[in-house]
């Protein structure tokens, strides 16, 4: 047997579980999939084809930036010792003592069934826990991407991604997982409900106002560029979301297996009744409303996933593919509000609309039996088993209510911080380009390799008016003398 798995070595505490970690790791490894490439390819392919560079970029952009401020600051900030309610005391995670130690979350102190203190401790190291955690604070900030695609200046984008996860993700997080004030008031959020489907919704609506509309041509024709590919994408955010709530009770155990069998089943129940309406009210079946159908999905029963009962997820899915098409199909088209702000991918409904269903159909179904086996709170039921259930119901829309209105003032603020130095929107030249304007790249060779149209290399003799001499030079080059022509 290789000296590695020996038990007595320091490599191998008496706290740790091994069966834990090597789930908890792979369960974050799944999450980052998510994102790295699973967004990264549905964002570049669902967009307009001068649109697929810069899309793709902003997602890879944010999932380095939020690692490195994960690290410097914001875990703590989200799970440290406590400086405001609502809030952690930063500070770093990079020294070896701290990251090899058992994970503890400190200010999640509570009360057991037998009146004990405890607190939250998975048997695996905090490097485990930072990491983990870092995966929903990345995918968060590239979910709320969706919202301003194809038109907010890339480094208004840049400046944007470090901001707001400091000053308004870790406040959802702290909040509600790192032993913040709503955690101890009961509010549940089994895995990013509340923390990231509302809060991504409603920054990236809450963006898209201030960042402005996209290019008029833009708004009024946005076809993907690439539907087969925007399928890969979809199906490795729905494979890695069994990381995403089957990671949640921070351990492999019983609760973690039914999360991931009711997230699959409310998210095919969904994608299912987002289709069928489709087909009732269009009169043929849309793979891109299919996909949408499969986030909604996704996102109504993450606040849920290990707390109801699969009959229950079967509930959650005919509505998330029901209500959120309605708000999007439906309500979108007749409300002024929601029709002047531009939010590309739908964000708001399909996370903020989804992610509250979620949360409140949690107050209404979170099975008691299921409850037991991870929240700290005694005798936490939905409404529909009675007891206390009627007020975990209203702690649920009060959760959201806090959530709604810090995402809304910390957005709103840091893009108006930002907007002082940096303008949110892109010129006009770029928005009518794209990808070749703000990158100096495109994301498909249709001829000649990948080469811009240079007459002196395609066969114009010198004498045509064509001729390189006789316009001027294409920006947009690389540096590189010629002309960019729409044969």
């Amino acid at each position: 047997m290789s000296i590695a798995y020996q038990e007595d070595l320091p490599a191998v505490p008496e706290w740790l579980n091994k069966g834990d970690n090597a789930w908890q790791l792979t369960a974050a490894t799944l999450v980052g999939i998510q994102s790295m490439p699973g967004l990264v390819i549905l964002y570049a392919s669902v967009v307009k084809k001068k649109w697929a560079v810069n899309s793709a970029f902003m997602a890879l952009y944010a999932f380095a930036a939020v690692l490195i401020c994960w690290v410097l600051v914001g875990y703590r900030m989200a799970f440290g010792d406590e400086l405001l309610p609502f809030w952690g005391k930063g500070a770093p995670v990079l020294g070896q003592k701290y990251l090899l130690s058992r994970a503890r979350v400190p200010e999640s102190k509570h009360r057991n069934a037998a009146g004990y203190l405890e607190v939250t401790a998975p048997f695996y190291p905090m490097a485990t826990l930072v990491y983990f955690q870092f995966t929903f604070a990345a995918i968060t900030v590239i979910l709320l991407a969706g919202s301003v695609l194809a038109r907010m200046n890339i480094k208004a984008w840049m400046a944007f991604v470090p901001l707001w996860l400091i000053f308004s993700y870790t406040v959802g997080a702290f909040s509600l997982w790192g032993g913040g004030f709503l955690y101890h008031w009961g509010v549940i959020d089994y895995s990013g409900g509340f923390v990231i489907h509302l809060s991504s919704g409603i920054a990236g609506l809450t963006a898209a106002y201030w960042v402005g509309p996209r290019h008029k041509s833009d708004r009024e024709r946005f076809p993907p560029n690439n539907v087969l590919l925007m399928l890969a994408g979809a199906g490795l955010l729905w494979m890695g979301w069994s990381g995403f709530n089957g990671g949640a009770p921070y351990a492999a155990n019983i609760d973690a297996s039914i999360a991931v069998l009711n997230t699959n089943i409310c998210a095919a129940t969904s994608l299912l009744v987002w289709t069928s309406l489709d087909v009732i009210y269009f009169g043929k079946p849309s793979v891109i409303g299919a996909v949408q159908g499969m986030v909604t999905g996704l996102a109504c029963i993450t606040p849920g996933a290990g707390l109801v009962q699969s009959w229950a997820a079967i509930v959650f899915g005919i509505l998330s593919g029901s209500i959120p098409w309605v708000s999007m199909m439906i309500l979108h088209k007749k409300s002024s509000l929601l029709q002047k702000v531009d939010d590309t991918l739908g964000v708001f409904h399909t996370h903020a609309v989804a992610g509250l269903l979620g949360a409140i159909l949690t107050g209404l179904l979170a099975e008691p039996e299921l409850c037991k086996l991870i929240l700290p709170a005694p005798n936490t039921r939905g409404a529909f088993y009675g007891g206390n259930g009627g007020i975990q119901l209203l702690k649920q829309l009060a959760g959201a209510v806090f959530i709604i209105g810090w995402n809304i003032f910390s957005t709103t603020i840091i893009l108006l911080a930002i907007r002082l130095f940096i303008p949110l929107r892109m010129p006009e030249e770029q928005l009518m380009i794209g990808d070749d304007a703000v990158h100096g790249e495109e994301a498909y060779a249709l001829w000649g390799d990948g080469e811009k149209y240079d007459p002196r290399k395609h066969g114009l003799h010198s004498t045509s008016p064509l001729y390189a001499e006789d316009i001027a030079p294409s920006p947009y080059i690389n540096g590189a003398r010629g002309v960019t022509i729409n044969l």
